[in-house]
């Protein structure tokens, strides 16, 4: 009966044809398979990925409204004079290490993690790269949070299902889809300078950045880091293989980063692409090569200063070299400097205080102490800012008390030099100042360093 219904029914043939062709469909291609998994894909990963919060001090317009507004500031007038900032974050270690991109932290005073269930953390900086755009953040409090494993994945095609997760404008832990579009992708977006990512048309908004971008089979393909404001359903990525290569080193307790001695500022005109010298450190292997400022760095070991080179990795490579020749342009000629690279990788900055930010520092005792009238024993006081130092545009004052660097309580000038060099490591230092009876936060900024 069933198979005469089956041969005298043209309903019944068709039925059961266009189900056995999407059940072949299904089979044949994974697509069709995916598209089920996304859910559990989102459900799986969700708790894993967080919001995050920053607070910052408002960006003066001028030097007199800077000075006001680090006034009204240590007032605790803090409606007026305190920014704050969302993003994303990915936990990718059960003791509470986050990734999320550098420029939602990087002049950050206060930073918050808050998962899907409603829990919030403090949480600080462990390491930062500002020309990758990634930076790790450390949770304190708990020791087990939930996670996302990082698992390598042989092939990321153009094409692919992608998934978006993250918190755009605050709304937590919304999920958008859509395709890997292209690879490989080298742009420039707000002066910063972006190189190999990946493009993608599933949604994103701000607050997205420091989100994750995944496969349908929950494998992260990378963090998301920016919008491209002239074109709509273009976003981009950083590669997660890019973003381990940064976790390894800064987790790595060893390593150190060499230093040369320049503070550089990257560059574009008709000639092309250039490091422009903006300060020399005193004593550095960079001034006894015969660097000055002013001068244009052109090339590196013969080859040419390009748009998407990565300085902090690249001087990283030659000082595993036993030299480093650099390509100079001054007063419109052109000349070769030789580096012997034992120096820079022996290299540490004396003094720390004047050479990085253009302060003078001094343990809290005898003259310093009578002087500025203290009963403060732990940090260092302040007794020079240098005019149109770094220290000066920051907001440092004489008198002003440092007691912590990076969260870490610092006892007199020997500890200030160790974090110092620890923040330079990290690429991130955070001030606590003690001004009279108040206690506030400032982020240094360093330029790029080499």
């Amino acid at each position: 009966m069933f198979f005469g219904m089956l041969t005298g029914n043209n309903i019944y043939k068709k039925t059961i044809f266009f189900n056995l062709s999407v059940l072949f469909l299904f089979l044949i291609n994974p697509v069709f398979a995916n598209e089920d998994r996304i859910p559990d894909v989102v459900q799986a990963v969700g708790n894993a990925i967080v919001n995050i919060k920053t607070e910052e001090i408002a960006k003066p317009e001028t030097q007199d409204k800077k000075i006001s507004i680090i006034k009204r500031f240590i007032e605790s007038e803090e409606e007026e004079d305190i920014n704050e900032n969302y993003g994303s974050g990915v936990v990718i270690n059960p003791n509470g290490i986050v990734v999320t991109n550098e420029h939602l932290i990087s002049k950050a005073i206060s930073i918050k993690v808050k998962f899907l269930n409603g829990k919030e953390y403090d949480a600080y900086v462990l390491g930062s790269d500002p020309e990758l755009d990634i930076a790790l953040l450390k949770i304190t409090g708990e020791t087990s949070f939930p996670y996302l494993k990082i698992k390598k994945k042989k092939v990321v095609r153009v094409g692919e299902k992608a998934i978006v997760i993250g918190n755009p404008y605050g709304l937590s832990n919304s999920v958008t889809v859509g395709v890997i579009s292209a690879l490989g992708r080298n742009l420039r977006i707000d002066n910063r300078v972006y190189v190999n990512l990946i493009q993608t048309d599933a949604a994103i908004n701000p607050g997205n950045s420091g989100g994750v971008l995944m496969d349908t089979e929950g494998n992260p393909l990378g963090i998301v880091t920016a919008i491209y404001s002239e074109g709509k359903g273009i976003g981009f990525a950083i590669p997660i293989e890019d973003v381990m290569d940064m976790l390894s080193e800064f987790l790595n307790a060893r390593s150190k980063r060499p230093i040369f001695g320049l503070f550089l500022e990257k560059k574009k005109d008709d000639s092309g692409v250039y490091f422009y010298v903006n300060r020399i450190i005193p004593g550095s292997p960079a001034e006894k090569s015969g660097i000055r400022e002013g001068d244009r760095i052109i090339g590196i070991n013969k080859k040419k200063i390009r748009e998407g080179i990565k300085l902090y990795k690249t001087i990283k490579e030659l000082a595993k070299m036993d030299s480093i020749e650099l390509k100079i342009f001054r007063d419109e000629k052109t000349f070769i400097i030789d580096i012997d690279t034992k120096s820079i990788n022996e290299y540490k900055p004396s003094p720390i205080d004047e050479g990085l930010i253009n302060i003078r520092v001094s343990d809290i005792k005898g003259y310093s102490k009578l002087k500025y009238r203290t009963r403060q024993r732990d940090g260092v006081v302040v007794t020079k800012v240098y005019k149109d130092g770094l220290g000066e545009r920051i907001g440092l004052k004489n008198g002003d008390i440092i007691i912590k660097i990076n969260n870490f309580l610092i006892s007199g000038k020997e500890e200030f030099n160790t974090y110092m060099l620890e923040g330079l490591k990290r690429n991130y230092i955070l001030f606590q100042v003690k001004r009279k009876e108040s206690i506030f936060y400032l982020p240094v900024k360093l330029d790029i360093l080499l």
